[in-house]
């Protein structure tokens, strides 16, 4: 498993994407998304998605030129036609003009529909952040979610993003894992998953990753409790796909199925915290109400209280320091991928 720095992988991401088309600012924008999920050690949704956005453009099933168009704009509301591009294009000007409108209007609500994949929500709420809002980010996805009670899949992963100015960044699908968690089990040929992650065709809990590639993935709160993870993922259909008449359930195509634009809806919701207080005083609470919550005693077998975005931010300070470990199967095809096209595949500063 070799480990590349991130400016190496960033820099490779960018010459693949420009070699199959992409202009260099959006193969740039790109590249920053997918290299700061796996900084965060969110590896599935980082750089393994590569080969899949070069076969979406290759195939057509995704533009690469498309930079999307304003529908219409009313006062604090607007919907945005991402036109098949890249997800991270339209996500990137989604999330600008959800700060203009709060700013404005104390709150900023944008929706674009037409979209694709636009890697970790997390990096597009805390591109809001960065800029003094609370910003919260919603997207539906391929069917892969069978729904309370169901065995077929009707709805996506469908993640929910809530980040704030200070020590709270908080990233979660609708499932119990992403469904790039099943997808990544695959590609290293791992037979077995944890129990709790999926259904198989059945609707029954299964440990098999082949099995559960069949079925559906297990809906948030497991088999006693799975309503409250299908009701959010509903919510979340609802306030992107229906509400901005985009693609809905079974309308979405896959990433991973050819000839069809994948074609979901994304929502961005900025709230000025200025409208409200001081932006420090903002600050000084969140940072006293999280360590209100880290002050707990840990239970047995952890040895502390970590709370939204913890985890990824200290991953994030060893990778930049000491690269970004890359699987092995990821590796293969990064090497298969730079001979194709012509790119010189990043060097690995180590190897583990």
């Amino acid at each position: 498993m070799p480990k590349i720095l991130s400016n190496d992988l960033d820099r490779f991401l960018r010459e693949v994407l420009t070699a199959v088309g992409v202009s260099e600012d959006i193969a740039e924008l790109t590249s920053s998304a997918l290299v700061a999920a796996n900084l965060r050690g969110v590896d599935s949704h980082g750089v393994r998605l590569l080969p899949v956005y070069v076969e979406q453009l290759q195939s057509g099933d995704m533009d690469a030129h498309a930079r999307g168009r304003i529908l219409s704009e009313k006062q604090a509301s607007l919907l945005f036609d991402a036109e098949n591009g890249i997800g991270q294009v339209a996500a990137a000007q989604c999330c600008d003009h959800a700060v203009r409108l709060s700013r404005a209007f104390g709150l900023g609500f944008v929706i674009a529909r037409n979209s694709n994949h636009f890697g970790a929500a997390a990096y597009w709420g805390a591109r809001m952040a960065k800029q003094g809002q609370v910003g919260i980010v919603l997207c539906n996805a391929s069917r892969l979610v069978a729904p309370w009670q169901g065995r077929e899949p009707r709805m996506g992963t469908n993640p929910i993003c809530i980040a704030a100015p200070g020590p709270w960044l908080l990233d979660m699908s609708t499932t119990a894992v992403a469904a790039n968690r099943i997808w990544a089990a695959i590609a290293a040929n791992a037979g077995s998953i944890p129990q709790g992650w999926a259904l198989d065709a059945a609707g029954a809990p299964t440990s098999s990753s082949s099995e559960a590639a069949k079925g559906s993935l297990m809906p948030l709160g497991g088999q006693t409790a799975g309503h409250k993870g299908s009701g959010l993922a509903a919510a979340v259909e609802i306030l992107c796909a229906v509400l901005g008449g985009g693609a809905m359930a079974g309308e979405v195509g896959s990433m991973r199925r050819r000839g069809h634009p994948v074609g979901v809806s994304q929502s961005f919701l900025a709230i000025d915290i200025e409208r409200f207080m001081p932006l420090l005083e903002f600050k000084a609470r969140l940072e006293r109400f999280v360590a209100d919550l880290k002050s707990a005693a840990p239970a047995d077998g952890f040895d502390a209280v970590l709370t939204a975005g913890e985890p990824e931010w200290r991953t994030e300070q060893e990778r930049l320091r000491a690269g970004i470990p890359i699987p092995g199967e990821v590796w293969q095809t990064l090497v298969k991928l730079s001979s194709e096209l012509g790119v010189h595949e990043p060097a690995a500063s180590e190897t583990v």
